[in-house]
């Protein structure tokens, strides 16, 4: 391995232009930051090193047994997060880069292309979310004080956004490509007087100092491997990149599969595979690391563990050979868990689609068991453990791996037929993760809140009349709009002496708003309608005073609605005790009942306690 001559940013950007210098298929994704970018231009403009690379020199014999990828150039969160494949010329030698590629695309980016990232509170599955957006550097001043350190005032914006500022006489932005465009010293000349800020000193200064970061100043720092030897590189590769923070172990475990498959390009694989899953239903964000952790248990891999040690060929063999069974069986899964209601927001561990995977990968189903109806009771038994598995805290923390494994190893003694919800309740018992219904339990779920990802968890599983194939929402039964502070305090105002609310009873409504006892699941569109209304209001409008109101009210376990905040105090207290009823009440199967039969008292058994829970109140 040998030290190359230090060489310039633009120098090496063009090399990235001509294909030259590429990325090998061990390398893993882009997944800097904008800040990171921004904090790697500060740098080189103040003249600090921003590290050594090391890159491998490819001959061609090697070229055409390996796999290779181009730098991102425009990157989007939203429909742009891969690397293109490159058809690399066989007849020439080429350089990967080994170590380095984040900084150097982060480059890339800055100098050439564009970031895109969603807008705050913007929709995640709205093109319109994700404007591209070019780095952009503030010629008149330096940046405001600030916690990163940052001297310049370096900003990604869109072409809207530096249009606003034009009336803004602190603020000229340069777009940071025109430097790399402008290699010759002559057009840098011009490039002061094009942006208006000809005869101002500190832009000509500013300006100055980005050209000779990237077009004189050689800071970047080469070391070559030369050895052809894949499995060398793969262990130098890992070597190099494993101390790191930003490189999980899932990411090493994706390169080796893809230097070692031999029927399919590893990285579009997964990641085909994780966009497919997070696109099902209404989305969800499985990381690659739960897809590929989901890989090894279904492929039966004796060691499931994120380890070097069990990145072995054998055992990426294995998940290559298995790879379409096991990519069928997870979108099966993700589909059940969607039919269950949950989605990324409501969804509090990833790791639960990984037994109830395997359990569809053992009984080979496909998709077809989601609606059978010679299953409903296997599927009500399976729905039942995956939410009380995600309302009990800690179930899927600490000690996952042996968890997945002795779940794993239930499955695939019992499973065959039907879902072992008794086995398996008996097996996280003696793992220190029963699921029984505590009456700690009880107060932690009584006191879970809106937004939060366990509460739809809780309140799905309470109320097992909603047909969470249909889109919920977790409403507000008293309207959070009347129960905010502002809104208590300025209806305070206009109440009589007497008739005023405390400090204390302002508060009291404030923060019991959000709580468990003040959330019901409404179906969306019904949601919709019911607006900020008064519950009772709402209520008897929708249902009218007879039977029919009853009925909302048994299935929800709801007292009788106030029409009036003053008897909110009272409404709350009153949903509390019904529902730690029906949380007491979600027992589980007995070890000694089979699955089917028992998955079918216990759901049956929660309409039946809400009708007990009402006479009881």
């Amino acid at each position: 391995m040998g030290h190359r001559d230090a060489v310039t940013i633009a120098e090496t950007l063009r090399r990235i232009q001509r294909t030259e210098l590429i990325l090998p298929a061990i390398q893993r994704e882009y997944v800097w930051k904008p800040s990171q970018v921004i904090k790697v231009f500060d740098s080189i403009m103040r003249g600090y090193p921003v590290g050594s690379f090391l890159s491998w020199k490819v001959e061609p014999a090697t070229v055409k047994a390996f796999k290779f990828y181009g730098f991102m150039k425009d990157y989007s969160a939203f429909d742009n997060m891969h690397n293109p494949v490159l058809d690399v010329d066989p007849s020439r030698p080429v350089t990967a880069i080994l170590d380095g590629q984040q900084r150097l695309t982060s480059l890339n980016i800055g100098l050439r292309g564009t970031y895109a990232y969603r807008i705050k509170n913007g929709r995640s599955s709205k093109p319109g979310s994700y404007p591209a957006r070019r780095l952009y550097l503030n010629l008149l001043g330096e940046a405001e004080e600030n916690e990163a350190g940052l001297l310049y005032d370096l900003r990604f914006l869109t072409g809207d956004q530096v249009a606003a500022s034009a009336d803004d006489e602190t603020k000229v932005w340069f777009k940071v490509s025109d430097i790399f465009d402008a290699a010759e010293p002559a057009v840098l000349m011009r490039l002061p007087a094009k942006y208006g800020v000809g005869n101002n000193e500190t832009a000509a200064d500013i300006i100055g100092k980005l050209w000779d970061a990237v077009h004189k100043n050689s800071s970047l720092h080469f070391y070559e491997e030369e050895d052809q030897e894949i499995e060398r590189v793969v262990d130098i590769f890992i070597r190099v990149n494993s101390g790191g923070t930003v490189l999980s172990y899932s990411d090493l475990l994706l390169s080796i599969a893809t230097a070692e498959w031999r029927e399919r390009d590893a990285r579009a694989a997964v990641h085909n595979l994780v966009d497919s899953l997070n696109k099902t239903g209404q989305g969800f964000d499985f990381p690659q690391d739960t897809v590929l952790k989901s890989g090894l248990v279904l492929a039966d891999v004796r060691d499931i563990a994120f380890k070097v040690k069990n990145f072995t060929t054998g055992n990426m063999a294995q998940l290559d050979a298995k790879w379409d069974a096991i990519s069928s069986s997870l979108q099966t899964a993700v589909g059940l868990l969607s039919d269950f209601g949950l989605s990324g927001p409501t969804l509090s561990a990833d790791s639960v689609l990984i037994p109830v995977a395997y359990y569809v990968h053992r009984r080979g189903l496909g998709d077809a068991y989601r609606a059978s109806e010679k299953e409903v009771a296997d599927r009500r038994a399976l729905r039942s453990w995956v939410m009380r598995s995600l309302i009990v805290r800690g179930v899927w923390g600490s000690g996952l791996d042996t968890l997945l494994r002795d779940l794993r190893q239930v499955i695939r003694e019992e499973g065959a037929v039907g879902f072992p919800i008794s086995k398996i309740e008996q097996v996280m018992a003696r793992r220190g993760k029963p699921l029984d219904i505590t009456d700690a339990l009880v107060d932690d779920v009584l006191g879970l809140g809106y937004g939060g990802p366990r509460t739809f968890a809780v309140l799905a599983t309470l109320f097992d009349h909603v047909d969470t194939r249909n889109q919920f929402h977790v409403d507000h039964v008293f309207p959070a709009a009347m129960l905010g502070k502002k809104a208590l305090m300025t209806a305070n105002k206009q109440r009589a002496g007497s008739e005023k609310w405390s400090d204390k009873q302002i508060e009291d409504f404030a923060r019991k708003r959000d709580l468990l006892p003040n959330l019901e699941l409404l179906e969306g569109p019904v949601n919709i309608g019911k607006s900020d209304s008064p519950p009772g209001t709402w209520a008897t409008v929708k249902y009218g005073c007879g039977a029919d109101y009853g009925a909302f009210l048994d299935r929800n376990a709801l007292p009788s609605l106030p029409h009036d905040i003053d008897q909110f105090l009272t409404f709350f207290d009153s949903r509390r005790g019904k529902l730690a009823k029906l949380i007491k009440k979600l027992r589980t199967v007995s070890p000694s009942t089979p699955a089917t039969e028992g998955a079918s008292v216990e759901i049956a058994s929660i309409d039946e306690d809400l009708a007990e829970a009402d006479l009881d109140s």
